[in-house]
């Protein structure tokens, strides 16, 4: 990103005897009133809580139509239906509006106990079913209580922002409610993931072959990449389980995403098995030290069984050296695989596509475009060089689900891919917001654009620090002044 002008430095004069906040001569700016500015902020204060009247006068005046109307009168009247999923629409897209606009909070937080006194009965689960107007009333004082994650300044996560068209393929994949584990059911939806997941391993650097699936996110995503390293290495733990064998050893950096650890211990491995590599100052893993690491394992009577590079890295952003970790993953038969969850949306990118450079040579892949593509939530996908080898490792030919004798292509058939059965329709929104943008300008667009995060950690022995990840499309210089101007704010506040 480049580097923003810097802010102005303001001398600030406060006058006990007349109650007043000066500013140096030289910038020209007026005095500034304390009073005035306290009566402005009331008033301000005012006329917000007049125009929250106002909505809710409003509110009743349009709901009152469904005073005394129940949820079964939606399923025997159609116009009840119209009228109610109208409301709706028109309580969601102001919600969308208003914290996009930044017209709202951020977040009205309250701990616990108090929003569970706050909210009482719209909290409440009973055997009393409650009309529609109520249901209303009920979505909106929840909207009230939620993190705007749409909202400018909302920083503290990857996954930030609220793209309309995105927003309007997760509402249409909810109305259609349907399976993806075959095609029959999951039609036309089936289809888009197939041609979705050849244009990402395309930007990997794929050719036609290949495989993927999408999933639940992008632990969920690694743990499919550690269970087929293990399945090339040993296919019989499929069937004879894991038991008396060697022990196997994954390399990742110690500053990669905890999932790896995760999946280690989901199957088995262990997780003091997974070897954590150092970084250097950058947050990048060092890759003499990964090589003697593995001629230690090889020397113990191990199997290194999994390197995992991770191109993102959640505090850092750091990206480790793909190609010279490829090169000791092919001398000594390891399955590579990247964690591109965050970073790996930059192959889109002409110009930070380098920060991949060798990606094309891994055997697996997670990417999330929940991330830095702005995706609704979740959007994760498993991208697999070789063709066929998560059927392998999945297949159980469930007779009721999975015959071979159908009257359409089989193939197009995905379930038996998966570790799921049921699993959700995460492709609709992502292709929807494909088609949407301009094929030639998306490459260039969504480079490390999308959201912002700002929360604070430390880092090994460095204090607590903030990090920001850019990547909200609605963020502007000006956002992130504000950014700047309310940390400063906020310090004064503690230490001043």
């Amino acid at each position: 990103m480049e580097d923003l002008p810097r802010r102005k430095e303001n001398k600030k004069l406060y006058n006990a005897s007349t109650k007043t906040l000066q500013i140096d001569p030289q910038v020209r700016r007026p005095v500034e009133n304390v009073s005035s500015k306290i009566q402005g902020s009331l008033k301000g204060k005012e006329a917000s809580e007049n125009r929250e009247t106002r909505k809710n006068r409003q509110n009743r005046q349009e709901w009152g139509k469904f005073e005394g109307v129940y949820y079964k009168d939606l399923q025997t009247d159609s116009k009840v239906q119209k009228d109610f999923m109208l409301e709706m629409a028109k309580l969601l897209n102001t919600y969308m509006t208003d914290q996009c606009q930044g017209k709202v909070k951020v977040v009205d937080f309250h701990h616990p106990h108090q929003l569970q006194e706050m909210m009482g009965d719209c909290l409440t689960v009973d055997a009393v079913p409650r009309d529609l107007h109520q249901v209303l009333s009920d979505c909106k004082e929840t909207l009230k209580y939620c993190v705007k994650t749409g909202h400018p300044h909302f920083l503290n996560q990857l996954s930030t922002g609220l793209d309309p068209v995105g927003v309007a393929g997760e509402w249409l994949t909810a109305a259609v409610n349907t399976n993806m584990f075959t095609f029959e059911v999951g039609s036309v939806f089936v289809l888009m993931e197939d041609i979705i997941l050849r244009k990402m391993r395309s930007f990997i650097g794929w050719k036609e072959d290949g495989d993927g699936i999408f999933t639940p996110g992008g632990t969920i995503s690694n743990i499919y990449a550690l269970m087929l390293a293990r399945h090339r290495k040993f296919p019989n733990i499929k069937e004879e389980g894991m038991y008396g064998g060697q022990k196997m050893v994954v390399y990742t950096s110690a500053q990669s995403h905890f999932s790896i650890k995760k999946a280690a211990i989901i199957l088995g491995i262990g997780m003091n098995n997974v070897c954590c590599i150092p970084c250097d100052e950058r947050g990048k893993m060092k890759v003499d030290v990964l090589e003697r690491e593995i001629q230690r394992t090889l020397s113990d009577g191990g199997v290194p069984l999994m390197v995992n590079a991770t191109c993102g890295t959640t505090v850092l952003a750091a990206y480790d050296p793909v190609d010279k970790i490829a090169d000791i993953c092919q001398k000594n038969g390891i399955w590579l695989h990247v964690d591109g969850a965050w970073g790996g949306s930059a192959l889109l990118s002409k110009k930070y596509k380098y920060l991949l450079q060798g990606v094309e040579r891994c055997d697996s892949m997670t990417w999330n475009p929940h991330k830095m593509m702005g995706v609704p939530l979740q959007c994760s996908a498993i991208l697999v060089r070789n063709s066929g080898e998560l059927q392998s490792a999945n297949a159980l030919c469930a007779d009721y689900l999975y015959q071979t004798d159908k009257f359409y292509d089989v193939t197009y058939d995905t379930g038996d891919r998966s570790i799921q059965c049921g699993r959700h329709n995460d492709v609709f929104k992502l292709w929807l917001m494909w088609r949407s943008k301009v094929a030639p300008k998306i490459k260039e667009s969504m480079t490390l654009k999308g959201n912002m995060m700002l929360a604070y950690q430390p880092l090994g022995d460095l204090p607590n620090f903030f990090r920001i990840a850019i990547s909200n499309p609605r963020l502007s210089e000006s956002s992130l002044d504000w950014v700047l101007d309310e940390i400063e704010r906020l310090s004064k506040d503690i230490f001043c």
